[in-house]
């Protein structure tokens, strides 16, 4: 598939392999682990909970969310248990984000076609519009400056230098919804509508396709330490576990709540531990590959609606509700 915009420089694309790699959601923060996970859930109510979604850790350990029918980021003190909110432009609708070793924190605005920039220390926002609109989805960062995120209904990856504010676009198919990097620096996405994942080379701005069942659903997808991928399938009630560099399937997990629960958000600790969640069943599963063990953690609310789930630097899972406007953690 052709990409919409001039090829990527040389120079650029020699730093990718150089990137750093943390696996988890690529989302600034190195995941770490815990050897021991004790079960304790707590929640806590968010100060506008207008549909907030898709926590992300910043270096300072603190949690920072979007809040897409507010136009809002927030910030929960990890340490002070208190939330600061900071307003973005009218119409953006935040959906994910992602905070920079610099503590400057990146979000999609699916509303406006855009990727915006807050600086927490004074509250300003600057915005890069994408080169064909669209409605930025989920992204990424490569550690060294380059942010990569999907367009979904737009069928469209993005690229984004952060240190130039320069913007390329890669045309795909099947609305690509979540996405990750490999070792190799490839961009994986859920190619959700065609039952199918999808492997950009930015070094070519090819774009190659791994087919899965035409119903399965392919939402969300996590790199782990070892370097395989773990995919969310929607509409099996199944974990998929990649190995990217042969491009196939190793293996599929069927998950407790079965074909109708749902699973949606997937992650993976320092440990190589997944964990992912069913929304059908308000329920968030830990799976341990090298024993196959399967815990399931019964979430303390009802109808909380997680579509996206991080580790942070201490291993442990923090989830938002956006059906409840509940903030968790599981530790």
């Amino acid at each position: 598939m052709r990409h919409v915009r001039s090829a990527l420089s040389v120079s650029v694309l020699c730093g990718i392999a150089g990137a750093a790699w943390a696996g988890g959601s690529h989302y600034g923060v190195t995941p770490g682990n815990r050897p021991s996970v004790e079960g304790r859930i707590s929640e806590w109510a968010v100060p506008t909970p207008q549909f907030a979604r898709d926590p992300a850790p910043g270096p300072d350990g603190n949690i920072y969310i979007t809040v897409m029918f507010a136009d809002k980021i927030a910030r929960f003190d990890t340490r002070a248990r208190t939330f600061k909110e900071w307003d973005l432009p009218s119409g953006a609708k935040p959906h994910g984000l992602l905070v920079d070793r610099d503590g400057s924190v990146w979000y999609t605005g699916s509303g406006n076609g855009t990727i915006g920039r807050l600086d927490p220390s004074t509250g300003k926002v600057t915005e890069y519009r994408a080169p064909s609109g669209g409605d930025p989805h989920t992204l990424v960062t490569d550690g060294n400056g380059v942010i990569w995120f999907t367009v979904m209904r737009g069928n469209r990856i993005g690229r984004l230098d952060t240190r130039t504010g320069s913007m390329t676009e890669f045309k795909t198919a099947g609305n690509p919804y979540g996405l990750t990097l490999d070792r190799a620096g490839n961009v994986w996405f859920c190619q959700i509508s065609r039952g199918r994942l999808g492997r950009l080379d930015p070094r070519t701005g090819q774009v190659t396709e791994l087919p899965l069942a035409p119903d399965s659903q392919p939402r969300r997808i996590a790199a782990s330490s070892d370097g395989s991928l773990w995919v969310t399938l929607h509409g099996k009630g199944a974990l998929l576990r990649v190995d990217p560099v042969a491009a196939k399937v190793a293996k599929e997990y069927a998950l407790p709540a079965g074909p109708r629960g749902g699973p949606y958000a997937v992650n993976v600790d320092g440990a190589g531990i997944v964990w992912a969640n069913e929304i059908a069943t308000d329920t968030v599963v830990r799976l341990d590959p090298r024993t196959e063990e399967v815990r399931v953690f019964q979430l303390p609310s009802k109808g909380v609606g997680i579509r996206k789930m991080a580790v942070d630097a201490d291993g442990r899972l923090w989830y938002m509700g956006s059906h409840n406007g509940r903030l968790g953690v599981i530790e």
